[in-house]
């Protein structure tokens, strides 16, 4: 060997893809692609942020211990049992590097997170994918795939990218089949957008079992994508063994006192809420209509949409001719999804817009 050689299983890794902001011809339009938050961030968050600029000397609380306060009262947690991260991503990563390695198998959906699969290859571990049920999680299938070797399932609720949901006598019904060693990781990444009384328990089960870590994110509701917030809740054990392999300032003093401050404006988060509700069940009545053409919005609880082409007009053909219109969406062939179109529900000249799009691409 003439040259540094990586393990293998690093090259099994196919690099996340991000959602594109501009054209194929370099042109910045609409962008439905990373659903991020259409109506912006806090106000109160951006003064936060900014009132920040006369500390860059300094190394930001490499134990966030504000921040993990905030979101403890916010939520009713437990500070000591939270973890944070750059971005829920790397508490993603954590899970995998503390609890899985060569030799383990590590369960996650069939069109589930992407990161999922990197965060596995990453350790050596093998992935294995649990079949869907029409594009949601199928407990039943993900129990089936358990083994002596299984360490982790990774179950994101609502899912990404296809934004359905499992309720919360599902996930207590997955819990319940998994043998004690198996980690549990429900990643909430677009829990605020469900209504609070249909929550899937997951935090509750995180209070009270060894193997359950709950993990959310800063950047969807609260409109913080650029300064990567993210942050898991378990067992105490959970979190000790975790922070032994975690970055130890990987987030701005600027994005905590964002992140702080964004907890503590309810207006815009329930104004976000709000707007996403209305106009993600708009976007799917009028998705709907286009039944006749082929179209199909899979249910959702997310801030985003999935419609999937069946008909004469391939997810293909919509995804270039939408980025024609001036429209960029998420086409996820390489996820298996050459069939559907993930759309982010933005504003409403947005979404109306891309509906508009839609009818004149499919001829209705």
């Amino acid at each position: 060997m003439n040259k540094p050689a990586p393990k293998p299983w690093i090259m099994d890794i196919a690099p996340y893809i991000p959602g594109r902001s501009t054209t194929d011809d370099g042109r910045t339009v609409a962008k439905l692609s990373s659903n991020e938050n259409p109506l912006g961030t806090s106000p109160a968050a951006r003064a936060a942020f900014a009132a920040a600029a006369g500390k860059l000397e300094r190394y930001p609380d490499a134990s966030a211990t504000e921040l993990r306060d905030a979101i403890a009262a916010a939520n009713g947690l437990d500070a000591a049992r939270i973890i944070y991260g750059n971005g829920s991503d790397e508490v993603l990563h954590l899970a995998a590097g503390a609890f899985a390695g060569p030799g383990d198998e590590v369960i996650h959906v069939r069109y589930g997170f992407a990161v999922y699969e990197i965060a596995t290859r990453r350790v050596g571990a093998t992935p294995v994918i649990a079949p869907d049920r029409d594009y949601a999680t199928d407990v039943d299938a993900v129990l089936a795939c358990v083994t002596d070797a299984t360490r982790i399932v990774y179950i994101a609720n609502p899912n990404n990218p296809t934004g359905t949901y499992a309720a919360r006598d599902e996930i207590a019904r997955l819990h319940a089949g998994l043998p004690p060693h198996v980690l549990l990781v429900l990643d909430h990444a677009y829990a605020e957008y469900i209504d609070g009384a249909a929550a899937d328990g997951g935090m509750e089960l995180a209070e009270r079992a060894s193997n359950v870590l709950v993990t959310r994110t800063f950047s969807k509701l609260y409109g913080l994508a650029a300064e990567r917030i993210g942050w898991g809740y378990g067992a105490p054990e959970l979190i000790e063994a975790m922070h032994r392999i975690r970055l130890p300032f990987s987030i701005t003093i600027a994005g905590q006192n964002a992140a702080i401050a964004a907890l503590a404006d309810t207006d815009f988060v329930t104004h976000t809420r709000d707007h996403n509700a209305r106009w993600r069940a708009w976007f799917a009545d009028e998705i709907a209509k286009l039944g006749n053409a082929g179209l199909r919005a899979v249910p959702s609880q997310a801030n985003f949409v999935l419609v999937v082409f069946e008909g004469a007009v391939t997810a293909e053909v919509a995804y270039k001719g939408l980025m024609d219109a001036g429209y960029i969406v998420r086409w996820l062939p390489g996820q298996g999804l050459a069939q559907g179109l993930r759309i982010t529900i933005g504003t409403e000249e947005e979404t109306r817009g891309v509906i508009a799009a839609l009818r004149g691409i499919v001829g209705a």
